[in-house]
């Protein structure tokens, strides 16, 4: 389609951008650098990482990765980290060292991390020691050569460290036991580093940054390959967007999204990183207290965000004191902001919330509100510079401005593919190269894009997507489950919340806990029913598949959030 949009782009903002001067990310970020070296680039505990800092360490332990662990450019590095001093260490270290970054959710089951580490082939993997024991059980059933555990004290200073470590061990006990054969450990691999020296690596814009797992349309993990081009023409779209916002002297940056997260590690550590800007990580987002401490520690000028986090903050005894006289760039991702969240936001912040749109498969920014916007209108905003999309109907053709089809996308932050799975790769793009979304939106004549409804059956649990078919196939093999189907219904803190439908085996009587204490077994928490309804059937249509549509419209109607033992079944809704 014509590019409309291009009408509502603020002064200044160039309707393309060029990466090719920029052969992978860390040529981008080595540009400034040397401008940066003194500034403070990563905040943790009250301790500070300046650019020069992570410079250094960065490229002591890429030569780890050579030299010690004989790792070649295109291996595979699983990187099991929360918000850490340690993560953005590792992460810029294994990209200088030509290797590919495996993302992994701490909080993965040993399931989930099973089927990444063996899709992905990953020969390595840094965990958080308080996420060792997971590791220890998956490595039961997958071979992964190298494991390097860290603790948290393990990038401060040795009184701050011990103090910290034996806190979290002895009186937290978020440190469990774990037994691991062939550890390595970071503080000793970096001491030997001091040694070592980096054989520098060549890399290209079509080499491989990043595997970056996403259930995409079917619920079955895949890695999205990110290329290093893709990243940085991202990285580059982004800068020249949000710029006007952004001097890069004393900008600050809340990071409470979790830096594996495709949106936190786009926006709070590469952009961040470009713009030599500060990136408080805040490690533990549900203790808002102790991230409010932060924020009058450090006085904030930019923060994202999901809607829920937004509204928790809203809510959070002493939120509404704090100073916002530097408060400038507010982002809401990963869902979409709630209307009456984005008017409190501003009222209480004086910051319009702005809302961007994205996908793990877009490196992930698509569109976003306007820098000039100065308050909610429920848009995604326009496409970013560099990006076409399209709408098109359930025959890959395009629809009349102003109609509902799904919203199609092309661009230089655009994956590769699938990792090692062609077939669902040439699921998402049509003959013609659009990556299908998967979302159901219209544009109208400004070119402000507006999402109807969702075309996959993804349920999105505070930000995350959760995919209807893995809780569906962990409780299908639950003993006693004849049936099951799983749908998301509204929830207030969430936005979304899992609700399963269950049809027991005849003579069988099962109750929500028990269902809910089996899939826990399985699933991260966030992919967890937090509702569970018994029915007779399932409603099907006249082929025998099951009608989601029709239990989400139930579960609206009987929104509880269990069902007791002994309640009565839902009746079954008839198709």
């Amino acid at each position: 389609m014509e590019k409309i949009w291009l009408k509502n782009y603020p002064a200044g903002i160039a309707a393309e951008i060029n990466p090719d001067p920029y052969p992978s990310i860390p040529d981008l970020l080595a540009e400034r650098w040397s401008n940066y070296a003194g500034r403070p680039a990563f905040a943790s505990f009250g301790t500070e990482l300046t650019f020069a800092e992570l410079n250094t360490q960065a490229i002591a332990l890429a030569a780890v990765f050579q030299q010690i662990l004989n790792m070649q450019k295109g291996d595979r590095i699983a990187l099991m980290l929360p918000n850490v001093l340690q993560y953005p260490i590792a992460m810029l270290a294994a990209l200088r060292a030509g290797l590919i970054v495996v993302n992994v959710n701490p909080l993965y089951t040993v399931p989930e991390l099973v089927h990444q580490l063996q899709d992905s082939g990953a020969t390595a993997i840094i965990v958080l020691a308080n996420f060792a024991q997971t590791v220890q059980q998956a490595l039961l059933q997958v071979n992964v050569p190298h494991v390097m555990v860290t603790y948290l004290g393990d990038v401060f200073p040795r009184p701050k460290a011990w103090v910290l470590d034996g806190y979290l061990r002895h009186i937290k006990h978020v440190i469990p036991d774990f037994h691991l054969s062939h550890v390595l450990r970071w503080r000793e691999l970096m001491a030997q580093a001091k040694s070592l020296h980096l054989t520098p690596v060549t890399l290209a814009p079509d080499d491989i940054a990043f595997l970056q797992y996403t259930g995409g349309t079917t619920g079955v993990a895949k890695g999205a390959m990110l290329t290093h081009g893709n990243i940085v023409a991202n990285i580059l779209q982004a800068e020249a967007w949000f710029l006007p916002l952004m001097t890069g002297e004393a900008e600050i940056m809340i990071t409470a999204l979790p830096l594996y997260h495709i949106f936190s590690l786009l926006a709070n550590c590469l952009l961040m990183m470009r713009i030599g800007a500060l990136s408080v990580l805040i490690i533990n987002p549900r203790d808002l207290a102790g991230m409010i401490k932060d924020f009058k520690r450090y006085r904030f000028s930019m923060i994202t965000g999901v809607n829920t986090l937004f509204n928790a903050l809203l809510k959070a005894p002493g939120f509404n004191q704090l100073d916002f006289s530097r408060l400038k760039f507010c982002l809401g991702g990963g869902m979409a902001v709630q209307r009456a969240v984005a008017e409190k936001w501003q009222t209480v912040t004086g910051r319009p919330l702005l809302e961007a749109y994205g996908l793990t498969e877009t490196s992930p920014c698509v569109a976003s509100d306007p820098v000039t916007q100065t308050e909610y209108n429920g848009s995604i905003g326009v496409p970013m510079p560099s990006t076409d999309v399209c709408v098109l109907d359930d025959n890959h053709q395009e629809v009349a401005l102003g109609e509902v089809g799904e919203l199609a996308v092309k661009g230089p932050q655009v994956m590769a593919g699938y990792w090692h799975n062609p077939a669902e790769t040439a699921k998402v793009f049509t003959k013609e190269g659009w990556l299908l979304t998967g979302d159901i939106v219209s544009i109208d004549a400004h070119g402000d894009i507006f999402i109807r409804e969702r075309k996959k059956d993804m349920i999105l649990v505070s930000g995350f997507n959760v995919y209807p078919n893995e809780i569906e196939n962990v409780i299908a093999a639950m003993p006693g489950v004849r049936e099951v189907a799983v749908v998301g219904v509204a929830d207030e803190n969430s936005g979304e919340a899992v609700k399963a439908f269950v049809v027991c085996d005849p003579g069988v009587t099962l109750d929500a806990a028990a269902v809910i204490a089996w899939c826990r077994t399985q699933l991260t928490g966030y992919k967890l029913p937090r509702s569970v309804a018994f029915c007779d059937e399932l409603p099907k249509s006249n082929v025998g598949k099951v009608l989601r549509r029709l239990l989400r419209e139930q579960g609206r109607q009987q929104d509880v959030s269990c069902v007791k033992p002994g309640a009565q079944p839902v009746k079954p809704l008839k198709a």
